[in-house]
């Protein structure tokens, strides 16, 4: 019954077929593009599985040490050319002030998981609709670091030769770091650009200020990536211009979102409005 009949010159008719097939394929695409109510077990497997891998991909690039200080001192004598290459001054004014710099090395060991952590899962509560699309710029952004960290290897300034660039996890014995004690052994040390801990922040900034409602939260949201900006210079864990990395990785990652999606991930409706039985009739999600 699907099928037309054209007549050929021989006068015979011959059975022409729907294309089935490649309508099939693109209803596929559409509902992969169609926001749903996220699935909290998927989720945190998700989640789990893409850290892990993150982390094992990132850790497995070869630690080119030679080739990293090279690179290191190539970005500081270009930041001295651009006239801002002010990092040391920002490292040994905050490293006289110990409770400062002390509480500045447990913000970059664990804000940069806690507020991320925090973010997704505040989307996939309030604004489930956006959840996917959002996820999907900050997995964009990871995977394209990843491709950073292999073609680019790069000591931070605390491990420079002759940098004069006071390593304060190593002085200040920071508790918990990947950077001091036998965790450095199970981490990259020379993968510092670009800056996923600016490209992290930066979406947790973005994100909060253009979702949250309450005005002093979204303030917040921005002050979070400006201040992770100061402490990875402060610490001698980033240059500049690792931040710029991070900036353009995540600039990266809206662009993937956005052609997948048709859309900025914030512009997506808030809440899945209803979801397709097996049947392919509607039903509502309670939302």
């Amino acid at each position: 019954m699907g099928d037309t009949t054209v007549t050929t010159l021989e006068g015979r008719e011959a059975a022409v077929p729907h294309p089935v097939a490649e309508e099939a394929g693109r209803g596929l695409v559409r509902r992969l593009r169609t926001p749903r109510r996220p699935r909290f077990w998927f989720e945190i497997l998700l989640i789990a599985v893409s850290y892990w891998t993150y982390s094992l991909i990132r850790n497995a690039v070869p630690e080119q040490k030679a080739e990293a200080l090279r690179n290191a001192d190539w970005i500081w004598k270009a930041e001295h050319q651009l006239g801002i290459a002010v990092e040391q001054t920002v490292n040994h004014a905050v490293n006289s002030v110990t409770w400062l710099i002390v509480g500045m090395n447990y913000y970059y060991a664990t804000l940069h998981f806690v507020v991320t952590l925090g973010v997704l899962v505040w989307l996939y509560r309030g604004h489930p609709g956006r959840y996917s699309a959002t996820r999907l710029v900050l997995f964009a952004t990871t995977g394209v670091a990843l491709v950073g960290y292999y073609l680019y290897p790069l000591a931070p300034p605390r491990l420079m030769n002759g940098g004069h660039f006071v390593d304060t996890v190593l002085v200040h014995d920071t508790w918990g770091s990947m950077a001091s004690g036998d965790l450095k052994n199970m981490s990259n040390q020379y993968a510092a650009m670009p800056s996923m801990h600016i490209g992290w922040s930066l979406w947790c900034g973005l994100t909060i200020f253009a979702l949250a409602t309450v005005p002093w939260v979204r303030v917040l949201g921005l002050v979070y990536p400006a201040a992770t900006l100061v402490v990875i210079v402060a610490t001698a864990n980033h240059f500049w211009l690792d931040a710029v990395g991070g900036v353009l990785c995540l600039g990266f990652g809206f662009a993937v979102a956005g052609l997948w999606y048709g859309s900025v991930p914030y512009a997506l409706p808030r809440r899945v409005a209803h979801e397709r039985r097996r049947d392919g009739r509607l039903r509502p999600t309670g939302t």
